[in-house]
């Protein structure tokens, strides 16, 4: 007789072989197999099947080893890294599904009103996760052009919305699009790529639709079935590729929505159909076409913005700063145009990242590299040819973008038959290289370098160079969904030179150099959607070499004149707040503090007190050893812009910007000069310091079809820097006995309509605007006007110009380029009288006259090649003249004195019609 607990005992260990053999443990070593061979194999030692189908698992592959484990804990884990769940039908048979879970029960309390609408929201799911019938609702809507789930369901996840981000880049070129604009349909929630391209949006659970929206690039429609948080990337075209020719680029209602004001972007792929110079695309030229920008005449380097001087435009490519952004005398920029994606201009309200700069902020950002495949640009024209090659290296994670361009000037020159040219030398070259390195959705890192070199003899025993030497590292990292950030690297040379070779006797070299070392940290706080707060720190190390005279060759007797270095460090934090107050009112406020130190090695001047400076007044020389403090400057910074609605498309904006210069250019002529020299402060010359207001409406009409703004600043300087009648700057250690520090006013009104698209479209800018400067003090010799306000070398009142295109077919196009100025100021002799058997001449005061007026008038037709995709080039032919009237602008008058009479001259370039044709092509 078998006892009672002999059964038990035998019950129970049956019960556990049963549950043994129901949930059977396997061991299995992957080493990075795909993922359907790794299903394939479970299969072959298993007596399950598994129902899929292929595509979702393209791609996939596994990596790991597993010793008697249950086969549910072997797929959880194999499967953890994917969007597919699993769901066992039988014991042989295991269904795969994408995304979304299946359920065998239906949870507790279903029928409760709480449960249903949960139920009501899963199913919406349910239905749309079927691919054929999610085809046949886009086929029936016609709009929406894919569908896509994002995540893995997670049965113990009772989240209501997920977050989703990505990139937005082009197909063509796959460059990051920023400002793109990303809205849920029939929602207010949205939002907006940066500069990298990068979004972050909340989404709800269940599906949903999601439009994309930015000019220039073609809209879409994606249906998104979120089940998680997760990825989704846009890559779309281009609208411009065959050109709908808006110029100006900016997100649709961009120029009403954002509270900075006097802001720009100009695309450089969209500036090729204006007409200019030589058949050369220019975007700093298409930029002084705008209001609020201009030049000191035909040919000059340099901007003055909102009546400033050249030297107070902060010039970035690439977060470097370049001192000098042309070739040839300002007739072509350095920039390779086939290299550079686009051009930012802060002029009204600018934001307390930047600094170190009065009037105005060009920040120029160059392409990245297509990472898909190879991708190039180039033209040929009747000066210059270019280059420009897209290359991967990591496909879809990183490519080399590397450009250059050159002029064959000299050889022309050298070809003619004019005995004067046979000597002479105009040439340039410039070249660029960037890297792009995407270590995955959190980290990448871009290096970039820049290198432009220009020589020219305007006699045949000199020859006269200059070149910019340029680096930037940046290395962009998002910590968490609301926190980002950057590091930024940078270093900036800038040299010219001089070299005589006349007489053997007197042979020399002459040269300066700038350089500075800057380092950058900048970060983004999402705080909420009231708040985006942006900060960060900068410090920034100058060395000037003021000038250097060194004999050149053997037999030269030139007495070398070598002028001590300079050095300083200016360093800066700063904290803006992007507030949305309320649906009307938008306020940046900012707030940047700024510090700089004049370092040694030097021996500082002290002269007497609220005294001219000169050697009578020279009171003691202090000496100062290596980077020991010679004086101090700094202050806060205020920047502050607001934007108010008025109505859903029209808004108006006020700014208030104070903001410091411690670098000064030292030059005697209107424009920049090769020979310029910089000059930073010290104990003698004190940083320059700036104040401007704003105010202005922004409208769009007819659905941005239309854009309109007026816009009014008033602008005031201090210590602005000038020169004494005569002054010689060039190897001079004693520099501020030649040089004035002043007050400067500046005052203006800007107005700009655009057409953004259609077969007519293009702008009209008109600026009124003064600049004035005063030179005041109780000694003569420092005074000047009497002490009154004068007008600038700059100051031109009326400013109009007209940029035009008009499509005649989608390959051909007509554009014309208009353009007036006042003419600028500038002092004439007005008298003679003979003193002592001397004659001596009489002048005006300073800039009290006017050279004529400025206009001319430029006209192109340009010629699309035919529009078959599947080419290996898409070709482009631009037929221009460049003033077309044949205008004689004068660019300077001078006066020279001919058999005892005082005659006044004109100089001009391009004083005829030049027509000039060029081909690019792209692949």
């Amino acid at each position: 007789m078998i006892k009672k607990p002999l059964i038990l005992l035998v019950l129970l260990f049956g019960t556990m072989l049963i549950a043994q053999e129901k949930n059977p443990k396997f061991s299995f070593d992957f080493d990075n197999v795909s993922l359907t061979e790794a299903l394939n194999i479970i299969e072959s030692d298993t007596n399950v099947l598994f129902y899929y189908d292929e595509n979702w698992l393209s791609g996939a592959t596994i990596s790991g080893s597993f010793v008697n484990k249950p086969l549910s804990e072997i797929l959880t884990s194999i499967l953890e890294e994917t969007n597919i769940n699993f769901f066992r039908l039988s014991d042989d048979k295991i269904i795969l599904t994408q995304n979304s879970i299946v359920y065998d029960s239906l949870p507790e309390g279903f029928f409760g009103k709480e449960q249903t609408d949960s139920i009501e929201e899963r199913t919406d799911i349910k239905v749309y996760s079927n691919p054929v019938f999610s085809n046949i609702e886009a086929t029936k809507a016609n709009t929406v052009t894919r569908t896509v789930r994002i995540g893995k369901e997670n049965v113990s996840d009772n989240r209501t919305t997920f977050k989703i981000s990505g990139y937005a880049t082009t197909v063509e070129q796959n460059q990051p699009i920023p400002d793109l604009s990303i809205v849920l349909n029939g929602k207010s929630t949205g939002t907006a790529t940066n500069t990298e391209g990068y979004y972050e949006l909340e989404v709800p659970a269940g599906t949903s639709i999601i439009k994309t929206s930015s000019l220039g690039i073609e809209p879409s429609t994606t249906r998104v079935i979120v089940f998680n948080d997760g990825e989704l990337n846009f890559q779309l075209n281009e609208s411009v590729e065959f050109l709908d020719e808006v110029i100006v680029e900016a997100d649709a209602s961009k120029n009403v929505e954002e509270a900075i004001s006097g802001s720009t972007e100009l695309v450089v792929e969209e500036t090729k159909n204006i007409p200019l110079v030589l058949g050369e695309r220019d975007v700093l030229k298409v930029a002084a076409t705008l209001p609020g920008i201009s030049t000191a005449g035909e040919g000059a380097a340099g901007f003055n913005v909102r009546g400033g001087s050249t030297d107070q435009n902060l010039m970035l490519l690439d977060n470097a700063v370049i001192y000098n952004p042309s070739h040839f005398f300002g007739i072509f920029q350095a920039l390779n145009p086939f290299t550079t994606k686009d051009v930012k201009i802060l002029k009204g309200g600018i934001p307390a990242e930047y600094g170190g700069r009065l009037s105005s902020v060009f920040d120029i950002t160059s392409k990245d590299a297509n990472t898909e495949k190879i991708a190039g640009e180039a033209a040929i024209g009747p000066v210059t040819s270019n280059v420009a090659l897209e290359i991967p290296v990591i496909k879809g994670k990183s490519g080399l973008l590397v450009g250059g361009r050159g002029t064959y000037s000299g050889w022309i020159l050298r070809s003619l038959e004019e005995e004067s040219l046979q000597n002479s030398e105009a040439s340039f070259y410039d070249a660029i290289a960037k890297y792009t390195h995407k270590f995955n959705e959190k980290n990448t890192v871009k290096a970039m370098g820049y290198y432009s070199n220009d020589a020219f003899s305007i006699t045949s025993d000199s020859i006269y160079g200059y070149n910019n030497r340029l680096f930037s590292l940046q290395w962009d990292h998002q910590f968490n969904e609301k926190n980002t950030g950057s590091l930024v690297l940078a270093n900036s040379n800038y040299k010219f030179n001089i070299a005589y070779e006349g007489n053997s006797d007197n042979n020399f070299d002459l040269g300066f150099v700038v350089d500075e070392t800057e380092a950058k940290f900048k970060f983004t706080y999402l705080y909420s959607k009231a708040h985006k707060f942006d900060y960060g720190l900068s410090a920034k190390l100058y060395n000037v070499q003021p000038g250097n005279f060194e004999p050149k060759g053997s037999n030269s007797i030139v007495t070398p004149i070598n002028i001590p270095k300079e050095k300083a460090l200016e360093g800066a934090v700063y904290l803006s707040d992007n507030f949305t107050v309320n649906d009307k009112l938008l306020i940046d406020a900012g707030i940047r503090y700024s510090v700089f130190a004049a370092l040694g090695s030097t021996e500082a001047r002290i002269y007497e007190e609220n005294m001219p400076k000169n050697e009578e007044t020279l009171v003691e020389t202090v000496s100062y050893d290596n980077n020991e403090i010679v004086e101090t400057y700094g202050g806060p910074e205020i920047r502050l812009s607001a934007r108010y609605f008025l109505g859903p498309d029209f808004s108006v904006k006020a700014s208030f910007n104070s903001t410091y210069q411690y670098i000064h250019r030292l030059s005697n002529t209107t424009t920049i000069s090769p020979i310029d020299t910089w000059k930073l402060s010290d104990n003698n010359i004190k940083p320059q310091m700036g104040r401007q207001v704003g105010l202005g409406f922004y409208k769009n009409l007819e659905g941005n079809l239309y854009e309109l703004s007026l816009e009014g600043y008033y602008k005031e300087s201090d210590n602005l820097l000038d020169f004494k009648v005569g002054s010689d700057l060039l190897l001079n250690e004693t520099i501020e006995t030649e040089t004035l520090q002043g007050d400067g006013q500046a005052y203006g009104l800007e107005f700009l309509i655009r057409k953004n698209y259609g077969k007519l479209n293009g702008w009209l800018g008109y600026t009124y605007s003064r600049s004035f400067l005063k030179l005041d003090s109780e000694f003569a010799e420092e005074r000047v006007n009497n002490g009154d306000f004068f007008p600038t070398n700059y100051d031109k009142p009326h400013d109009f110009s007209a940029v035009l295109n008009y499509k005649l077919t989608k390959r051909f196009s007509l554009s014309a380029n208009l353009v007036y100025q006042t003419g600028r100021p500038v002092t004439y002799p007005v008298a003679r009288y003979n003193f002592n058997n001397s004659e001596y001449v009489v002048y005006s005061n300073r800039n009290e006259f006017r050279i004529p007026d400025y206009y001319r008038l430029d006209l192109g037709f340009n010629i699309e090649g035919n529009h078959k995709l599947k080419k290996f080039a898409h070709s482009f032919w631009n037929i221009s003249i460049y003033n077309v009237l044949g205008r004689n602008n004068p660019y300077s008058v001078f006066f020279a004195t001919e058999n005892g009479e005082l005659k006044a001259y004109q100089s001009s370039i391009f004083s005829i019609p030049v027509p000039t044709i060029t081909y690019n092509f792209k692949f």
